[in-house]
């Protein structure tokens, strides 16, 4: 949905992970159309007008609703535009906000005591606004369930992969990304974001030691590893990826692990044991622990979801 002074970058990236064909894949992913409440749309500073697109009709068909999002935040909604906001939960559509559009949720009374992203810029005047919301400042974007938001612009393709990935698995959303050129999976917060003083010598990049460590995760990886392929201290190592991903080495090393069975999963692998070993979660129990945590299903539950042999278990 799109409104009075919405900003076209959240709007393109919606359509980029959701709008465009994929006859690669032997299948539509979604059947993504825009709407407006208004025929003649002014975007954001009078770039340009927006029409010939539907109404707010095609809101009340929606399974999911991406919700405007304007950088005036202090400008109340229309009303119109926030009742269709709530139409749409109200009947169990999943709402998400890209950026600001976490303002149009809470405006429409939908976020009071639930997780909530926006922008840094606007942490303090949203909290002012909203104390009922619990804003987590610091991340990319929230999953709350049926309501997800995500916090700065770019952080829209992170969280556009992220509901691509809980609809249709790890395989499909890390082909959407290659085509986006874009990373399937961004570790870390806005933190790392907020404008600071430039040091006069920067870290050297991650990037050569996490390409390494990604062709060798079913090894026993750890962090002293990860140190000594970098040439640094374990100290120095967790500085670096704080100061460049926003997270710890064993967190990403983790994520990356996780990650891995997913795709193993998906790409039909039965044995559960196997799955474990080759992501380098080492057993069984752990990869129910962790698989679970990420994407709060078991592991026989994601293959029944998103695995190429629907309905069969895996077996330990």
């Amino acid at each position: 949905m799109v409104d009075e002074n919405s900003n076209p970058f959240e709007m393109s990236c919606a359509i980029e992970v959701f709008g465009l064909r994929r006859p690669e894949l032997g299948r539509e992913l979604y059947d993504f159309r825009l709407c407006a409440a208004a025929p003649h749309t002014r975007m954001r500073d009078g770039f340009f007008t927006l029409t010939g697109v539907a109404g707010l009709e095609a809101a009340e068909e929606a399974d999911t609703l991406i919700v405007p999002n304007r950088p005036d935040t202090g400008t109340p909604r229309a009303p119109r535009v926030l009742d269709a906001v709530r139409r749409a939960h109200a009947r169990g559509a999943r709402l998400v906000g890209f950026c600001s559009g976490a303002f149009t949720m809470a405006e429409a009374g939908l976020l009071d005591g639930r997780r909530a992203a926006c922008h840094w810029m606007w942490a303090e005047s949203f909290r002012a606004r909203f104390p009922e919301v619990r804003l987590e400042p610091d991340v990319l974007f929230v999953d709350d369930g049926d309501i997800l938001t995500a916090s700065g612009s770019a952080s829209a393709l992170n969280l556009g992969l992220h509901v691509v990935r809980r609809d249709h698995g790890a395989e499909i959303a890390n082909h959407v990304s290659r085509r986006l050129v874009f990373a399937a999976h961004r570790d870390g917060g806005q933190r790392q974001f907020v404008e600071r003083p430039v040091p006069d010598v920067r870290d050297e990049s991650l990037a050569p030691l996490l390409e390494w460590a990604q062709e060798r995760l079913g090894e026993p990886l750890t962090v002293a590893d990860l140190a000594a392929r970098a040439r640094v201290s374990p100290a120095t190592l967790h500085r670096r990826f704080r100061a460049q991903l926003g997270t710890t080495p064993l967190a990403w090393l983790t994520g990356e692990r996780v990650a891995l069975a997913c795709r193993l999963i998906e790409r039909g692998e039965e044995r559960l044991d196997v799955v474990a070993a080759r992501s380098g979660l080492g057993t069984a129990a752990n990869l129910r622990s962790r698989l679970r945590r990420v994407t709060g299903l078991s592991p026989s539950a994601y293959r029944r979801r998103f695995g190429s042999g629907a309905g069969e278990a895996l077996v330990s």
